[in-house]
Formats: C-alpha cells, sequence, structure tokens
C-alpha cells in the first residue's frame, strides 16, 4: 500500500536557517524507497522548493509550491527539472488596494514564476529567494499573480492577525506566518486543494494520506490529510486541527513520523 505523504519544509523537514538533518533526510529517502509518494508541499516558490527536493534525492514525483497555488512534476530530465503542471492565479490589485497603507513599513512581493519576485522594496537578505525587482506599485497590481506577500520588519504575527481582521480580505486565501507575514493566494487554493489533485493523478486512496506541518498556511493541509500531523513548536490554532503532536523540528520530530510509517 503507498501511501502519500505530504511534507511542509520550513519548520518541518528544514529547520528555519536552511538545515536539513541527516536523520530527515534519511528517513524521507527510506520511505521514498519503500514506495510512498514523498509531496514537498510548501509556501516556498518553485525556485526555493526545488533545491530542497534536490537535498532529498526526490528525483520523481510532484510538489505543492507557493501554498497550493503552483503544482510541480519533478522531472530531471528538463532543464529546470521540473515541469509545470498546475498554476492557478488570482487579481492582486483588490487585495493590495485594502492592504497599502495599512502598516507603515510593509513591503510587498507578487511571485514571478521560477524567477523570483516583483517587490516594492527589498526585503531582508534570505527572506525571498531568487531575483528581486523593484517595481511601482501599479506594476505588482497590474498582472494575475500565484502569490502575494506582505511582510513587516517591525510588526509580530498577532499584529497581521488583527489587521486581517480589521481591514476584511474577502475574495482571496490568506495565511500568517510565525512572524509580521502574510502570503494571499487564489480563493479557494490551500496546499490541502492542490494535494486533493495529487492524491487523485496518483489514485491514492483518501484514507492513505499523511501530512505533516507546522503553520497556519498547513491547516487546510493537515485536515485534508487521513493523519494530520503537527510539529511539537506549531501554534496552538494548528495542533488543535491535527491528529497527533509530534516532536519540534529541532528534535527531528519529522523523523519520528516516518519512522513510524515504516515501521
Amino acid at each position: 500500500m503507498a501511501l502519500l505523504i505530504a511534507l511542509d519544509i520550513d519548520g518541518t523537514t528544514v529547520h528555519h536557517d536552511g538545515h536539513l538533518t541527516d536523520a530527515v533526510r534519511d528517513r524521507v529517502q527510506a520511505v521514498a524507497n519503500a514506495g510512498h509518494h514523498v509531496v514537498l508541499a510548501t509556501g516556498r516558490a518553485v525556485i526555493g522548493t526545488m533545491p530542497i527536493a534536490e537535498k532529498l534525492d526526490l528525483a520523481t514525483g510532484f510538489a505543492v509550491c507557493s501554498n497550493g497555488a503552483i503544482t510541480l512534476g519533478i522531472n530531471p530530465g528538463r532543464p529546470e527539472g521540473y515541469d509545470v503542471v498546475e498554476t492557478v492565479t488570482f487579481d492582486p490589485e483588490p487585495a493590495l488596494t485594502l492592504l497599502r497603507g495599512s502598516w507603515p513599513d510593509a513591503v510587498v512581493a507578487v511571485e514571478e514564476v521560477g524567477v523570483g519576485f516583483k517587490v516594492s522594496a527589498p526585503f531582508p537578505d534570505g527572506e525571498l529567494l531568487g531575483v528581486q525587482r523593484i517595481v511601482p506599485w501599479d506594476e505588482l497590481t497590474r498582472h494575475p499573480a500565484t502569490r502575494v506577500t506582505f511582510r513587516s520588519p517591525t510588526g509580530s504575527a498577532e499584529d497581521f492577525l488583527e489587521l486581517t481582521e480589521r481591514i476584511g480580505l474577502h475574495g482571496v486565501n490568506y495565511a500568517v506566518g510565525f512572524t509580521a507575514w502574510l502570503d494571499i493566494n487564489p480563493e479557494g487554493v490551500s496546499k490541502g486543494s492542490a494535494l486533493e489533485q495529487v492524491r487523485r493523478r496518483l489514485g491514492v486512496e483518501p484514507a492513505d494520506t499523511v501530512a505533516v506541518g507546522d503553520q497556519r498556511n498547513d491547516i487546510e493541509m493537515l485536515r485534508w490529510a487521513a493523519r494530520g500531523v503537527a510539529m511539537g513548536q506549531a501554534p496552538a490554532e494548528v495542533q488543535d486541527v491535527a491528529d497527533e503532536v509530534t516532536g519540534t523540528v529541532e528534535e527531528d520530530g519529522l523523523a519520528t513520523v516516518l519512522d513510524s510509517l515504516l515501521a
């Protein structure tokens, strides 16, 4: 029986500094070698996802990027190492119009698939992978987008949760990160919705699905999976929707989960 095992990246598979432990890498390879389908499911853009797939030695299968807006088929035969299986976009103008001026030092990034981001101002080093291209505000809103990121160096996650309630974002799907970081996606699109399409492509039964994650953008994925596992450092609202809680990323909690699948 082949399982679909969906893995968040940051705070689950790798530490927040990008470090991948030997224990996690070895267990991911072991479940893949056992015939299970390992699917990375991340808020990262395509350009930030593929290096992790390579570190994990995932040479086939699928990856869900940009919180479900982009699904890749891993294909080492392609120059980029992947095929884009599905892309879902939305009009970013209404959401950005609501957000404009709502937080004094906020910066905005609009994903350019496979390249990087259009930004209102530079993001701190290491936060966005790929090219950052500073553009006028009108350029941020002009074209359909897969994902928009709204970020502040001075706020907190709690500030942004209050902000989203105050301004009332409608017609989009959004998630606040562990800092003042807000990702906005097309309405109805999440890691869970994209993984359901992958599950059907693979012919895996709903009962044979596992997902592991640590943040608010993982909530739909954890609800979708037959076995949803929250990392030990996940916020309370993430742990509450999970079927179980494993150790923290520092404790290699993901390795514990994968060991249970190999037993």
